[in-house]
């Protein structure tokens, strides 16, 4: 009996996630949603500028634009990265008994949904749920490559920042996928490279010459008439960002490093929280059939590793990257599993005690956050 009730506790853990992440959303929604509304306000009615197209999008359906769908959008996007996760997850590792630590360890942990969850209405989100279309999508054509490069230019206009937050994972998927499964040829690897190119010249083009030309008085004045409540002027206080330089953000980075520095041990607590799916993926990479796919994977995954360090020196919004670095590892997992392996690697254990404790650990601590830990 001692031992059913024991073999259980990763069906509470799913069921108490669920709870969690219900209260998250709750919480969120006495929250005001400075950065997400402003988001949905801006267009390229002044012509083209940085971190507009999702606005550009909600202008062709609304003029006016309630604060109410910063929390409907961004929470219909989360219920299909959820979907589809599940859907990948289900491809990957099954549904059953012997997989539910590995989910309560990648979807129930609080890098993932539930800072989603917190975090609702950013744009970090829709990176992870074009990489996790790509892990869905067949891979064998060179089409994918282009669909790839398609969904990383969206990403850029978005927000250029997910040229070292996605995109960075997005290639290393498509080189798992496509490059080493099917092999390369001068199509391709053509492709690929134009495609790395007109990613960089887009980058470039948001982040040096995307900024508004126009006075920013004037520029609250449009977004004050985009707004279904003018009154709620204290949604605009972040008009600044369509202003600042890469200069300034790296200046008020630095000038809140020594505050913001404090919260490192308590990221590194949350990332050894996680040690059995670390070791579970480190033990699927010694497991692949090519040792040249092992170096490859080692390699890219300090790749994407590098380019959150950039982001940590650039942007201060530390918990937001900490989580989506996670998320991009967890993510990873799933392009490795696609390789030949030598031999099959064992699911992490059910019945281990200490993996019971930190699994219900990471189970109840709710998020991450956006710019300090919790």
């Amino acid at each position: 009996m001692v031992g059913r009730v024991w073999h259980n506790h990763w069906r509470w853990m799913v069921i108490v996630n669920i709870a969690v992440v219900t209260g998250v959303f709750a919480h969120k929604l006495i929250l005001r949603p400075f950065v997400p509304y402003i988001h949905l306000l801006v267009d390229y009615h002044f012509g083209f500028i940085k971190r507009a197209l999702i606005g550009a999008v909600v202008a062709l359906f609304t003029a006016k634009v309630p604060v109410w769908l910063v929390f409907a959008l961004g929470g219909s996007v989360w219920l299909l990265t959820l979907a589809l996760f599940l859907v990948l997850f289900r491809r990957t590792f099954g549904l059953d008994e012997k997989s539910l630590p590995l989910l309560v360890l990648t979807a129930g942990s609080p890098f993932f949904f539930k800072n989603f969850m917190f975090s609702l209405g950013h744009f970090d989100i829709y990176g992870c749920l074009f990489a996790i279309t790509l892990l869905l999508v067949p891979a064998r054509s060179v089409l994918f490559v282009l669909l790839a490069a398609a969904g990383a230019v969206v990403l850029i206009l978005i927000h250029h920042i997910h040229l070292l937050m996605y995109v960075p994972t997005i290639a290393v998927i498509v080189l798992i996928r496509h490059y080493l499964a099917e092999g390369m040829n001068r199509l391709n690897i053509a492709i690929g490279a134009l495609a790395a190119l007109m990613l960089g010249a887009l980058f470039v083009a948001a982040q040096f010459y995307g900024t508004m030309p126009l006075p920013e008085v004037n520029f609250v004045h449009y977004l004050q008439s985009r707004m279904a409540d003018p009154s709620r002027t204290d949604l605009l206080m972040f008009s600044y960002i369509w202003y600042q330089p890469l200069s300034k953000e790296i200046a008020d980075t630095w000038a809140r490093l020594p505050s913001n520095i404090l919260g490192v041990p308590l990221f590194a607590l949350l990332i050894w929280l996680h040690t059995p799916l670390w070791r579970y993926f480190a033990r699927t990479i010694r497991a692949l059939e090519h040792a040249l796919h092992r170096r490859l994977v080692v390699a890219a995954l300090a790749g994407v590793s590098l380019g959150y360090l950039v982001m940590f020196a650039i942007v201060f919004d530390y918990s937001r990257w900490i989580s989506n670095w996670a998320v991009c590892m967890f993510l990873l997992l799933h392009a490795v599993k696609t390789l030949p392996a030598a031999h099959a690697v064992p699911p992490i254990p059910t019945d281990d005690r200490g993996t019971r404790i930190l699994g219900w650990i990471v189970t109840l601590y709710p998020r991450v956050g956006i710019v300090r830990p919790f």
